[in-house]
């Protein structure tokens, strides 16, 4: 039997289904903030074992009337991948409980811990600041000139952090939550930094990267690069510095630059601009140790990756698209590179949804 449109209801019911499941996507977003901000994966951390929903809504100290309803919201984000259902014994009782253990992700909301911790970056990305201002897309796109937060908040969205602490630490914090996934990923690519003396981190911020790579290379020479008054009152230890300037006019000499997410904030012709400082950055070194420019940036690649890795790199080239940046394909990285006069390039695989790129004059 066709419906409307001369489709098949089956076809009009799995698309009733697609477009409800994306309606009440924005619950995701919602759950994942309410177990940060209620602390389960650190309570499931400190019970150094599956923790059992009664013991569970104990610690939260839950109302006995939302017990059920705690149920139902673990057992939703357990579906989703935050959490696993496992059968323990219960004391020196033989009848198995079920109780709710960390998976990878859940382990990546845990704060206070020497691991990599994400939280503090879903907090600041869902912050209402965010949220809000994503229901004015349609008046976006209607209008000329303005960018989305020039419009919901009365001025861009870095001068609006520039004017509330609470924000531009929820960003600090969200930043440097991020960077300690480079920890993990330099496991599999430190011989893109060994063998260097000398690197500049371009737009390093208060030095959360730097850190973990001024530890793990003792020997390289690190200079954080980032505006004056960013780095005004930041103190360097060892082989870790810092240094005001700005990247459209130079870039102090190493022999490598680091660019970590920062490119993708700009439009083709700042990128070329801030490339062109790089390459007249790096220092001309003998045949055998060749100077370069290391980008950490994402390439959206849809036949290589991952479904989800595209869908994850799609929807940040929305968010940059609406600050006025962009995610970029490869053969939009080669026409930068090209117009820059940096031809020699590869491109590997760092984290889920970054790509170390190496850039050689």
């Amino acid at each position: 039997m066709a419906s409307n449109n001369g489709r098949s209801a089956s076809e009009s019911f799995k698309a009733q289904a697609l477009v409800y499941r994306h309606m009440f996507s924005i619950l995701d977003s919602m759950c994942l903030k309410w177990i940060i901000d209620s602390h389960i994966p650190n309570i499931i951390h400190d019970h150094g074992k599956p923790i059992t929903l009664l013991e569970l809504v104990l610690v939260l100290q839950i109302p006995s009337t939302k017990v059920d309803r705690i149920d139902v919201f673990m057992r939703y984000m357990t579906y989703i991948g935050y959490f696993d259902i496992v059968r323990i014994q219960d004391g020196n009782q033989e009848e198995e409980k079920e109780a709710f253990a960390l998976t990878a992700a859940s382990e990546l909301l845990i704060k206070g811990t020497e691991n990599p911790c994400i939280s503090p970056l879903v907090e600041f990305v869902i912050d209402p600041v965010h949220s809000d201002s994503f229901n004015y897309l349609s008046k976006w796109f209607s209008d000329e000139n303005r960018r989305l937060y020039e419009i919901t908040l009365g001025k861009p969205l870095w001068e609006y952090l520039d004017k509330n602490p609470r924000l531009m630490g929820l960003f600090n914090d969200a930043m440097a939550s991020d960077s300690q996934m480079i920890k993990l990923a330099l496991k599999d690519h430190h011989m893109a930094f060994e063998g260097l003396e000398t690197i500049v981190d371009v737009g390093g911020g208060t030095g959360t990267t730097a850190q973990i790579f001024s530890e793990k290379f003792p020997a390289l020479k690190y200079i954080v690069f980032d505006l004056p008054q960013v780095v005004k009152n930041l103190k360097g230890c060892n082989n870790l510095s810092f240094a005001g300037g700005d990247m459209f006019e130079s870039i102090p000499k190493a022999d490598a630059i680091l660019l970590k997410l920062v490119l993708h904030n700009w439009s083709d012709n700042n990128c070329i601009k801030i490339l062109r400082n790089c390459k007249d950055a790096v220092k001309v070194s003998s045949k055998d140790k060749k100077g370069k420019i290391i980008i950490l940036e994402t390439v959206i690649n849809e036949e290589q990756d991952e479904p989800e890795i595209t869908r994850l790199k799609f929807l940040m080239n929305i968010n940059m698209q609406i600050i006025h940046g962009k995610e970029r394909t490869e053969e939009e990285w080669k026409n930068i590179f090209h117009e820059t006069g940096l031809c020699d390039y590869k491109i590997f695989s760092f984290t889920g949804y970054l790509s170390l790129i190496e850039v050689y004059p």
